[in-house]
């Protein structure tokens, strides 16, 4: 380790970190190097650094965890709202934030029990199946896995490839409007996958939402369970949706913990 140097400062030390942590790298829920790696690299004394990092907390930059370290906090918390005509584009944008994501694969398969029940098919009924994980800002927020019925919508995966989101999919399938029918919400630890892919620790908490989208004559176009990084996202009612489903209590999104 070198020899402190008394030409930097511990306000040096904030601001090139802050500058680092502003930029991306290292990113939210990634841990900072430790003190005596901080010491090596600025030549700053112990003291120096454990300033800089206080400087970064009062900023709201960075969380020390007891026992753990130093991590860069997560972005915002999210505030997404459930609603008849919910789009996760709109949501993010009307935030300030940009949305975007891939695709994780598309299958052609048999309708599982749940998917049949809540699409109105018969058991084993071909559905098209969609996975993506979708971000906000470039940080994971969701994985969706969205169910179509593959009668009504024949060619849905090869057009899937040509559009970029839900609502330009179902149009150019033929399906102008559509509105959710109907959400349940729940709280569960991640799989192993699922975290590694939201980016985030095994012993968070994911919110899990499955709904079911219909179109204007009521008949169900959309099953999908969709796993939200639970750190980074609230979910809100729209309170007309919640006064209509309360008119309909056969359509009343449950909440589940």
């Amino acid at each position: 380790m070198t020899a402190p140097d008394n030409t930097t400062s511990w306000r040096d030390v904030e601001a090139v970190l802050a500058a680092e942590i502003r930029a991306g790298s290292p990113g939210p829920d990634e841990r900072l190097p430790t003190e005596p790696a901080l010491m090596a690299r600025f030549g700053v004394g112990r003291h120096s650094v454990r300033r800089a990092v206080a400087g970064l907390e009062a900023q709201g930059l960075v969380q020390t965890r007891q026992g753990s370290g130093t991590y860069v906090r997560p972005a915002p918390v999210l505030d997404y709202r459930l609603s008849e005509r919910t789009r996760f584009s709109e949501n993010l944008l009307g935030q300030g934030r940009e949305p975007s994501g891939r695709s994780l694969g598309t299958a052609l398969v048999p309708a599982s029990p749940e998917v049949a029940r809540a699409l109105r098919l018969p058991p084993e009924e071909p559905v098209h199946n969609i996975r993506r994980l979708n971000l906000g800002d470039g940080v994971p927020i969701n994985l969706s896995d969205s169910y179509y019925p593959a009668r009504r919508f024949p060619g849905l995966i090869e057009t899937w490839a040509r559009v970029e989101s839900v609502t330009a999919l179902l149009a150019a399938c033929g399906l102008s409007d559509y509105r959710r029918q109907s959400s349940t919400v729940l709280t569960r630890l991640p799989t192993a996958k699922e975290a590694r892919l939201l980016d985030q620790p095994l012993g968070w908490p994911v919110l899990v939402v499955r709904k079911v989208d219909a179109d204007l004559a009521g008949v169900p176009v959309t099953y999908s369970e969709t796993v939200w990084a639970g750190e980074r996202v609230q979910l809100s009612m729209d309170h007309a949706h919640a006064a209509a489903d309360a008119a309909n209590p056969g359509e009343m999104p449950d909440v589940v913990g």
